[in-house]
């Protein structure tokens, strides 16, 4: 069973594929200055290109967990998120509030995908 690691850095991988599941770091926005809309939609956005990169896609998400720093947020995140997930393929989900590792971020997404 072979072990792939997709763009490696000192500290962590951006993702892993094992044994026919993808798991995904922590995606953040690259643009902390937009709202959380915007924030969302840039990391589902990251989510996306990785999941491709690896053979895989939105439909197949195993399990997602949703950070935020704020959950007066939640609202706008799920805009955002029920446009953009599957029809008929929505993950299980856990939304939970978080002090992220910079304040400027809002959001901060793991998934975990079947490929």
């Amino acid at each position: 069973m072979s072990l792939q690691r997709f763009h490696v850095g000192d500290r962590l991988s951006e993702m892993a594929v094992h044994n026919g599941t993808v798991y995904l770091a922590g995606q953040v926005p690259d643009d902390a200055t937009q709202d959380i809309r915007g924030q969302t939609a840039q990391v589902l956005a990251m989510v996306d290109k990785l999941l491709a990169e690896a053979g895989s896609d939105r439909a197949r998400i195993l399990m997602a967990q949703i950070y935020l720093a704020d959950m007066a947020d939640f609202d706008g995140m799920n805009a955002v998120w029920d446009g953009w997930v599957a029809p008929g393929h929505a993950p299980p989900r856990a939304t939970v509030q978080a002090r992220l590792a910079k304040p400027a971020w809002k959001i901060e997404i793991v998934v975990t995908a079947a490929i």
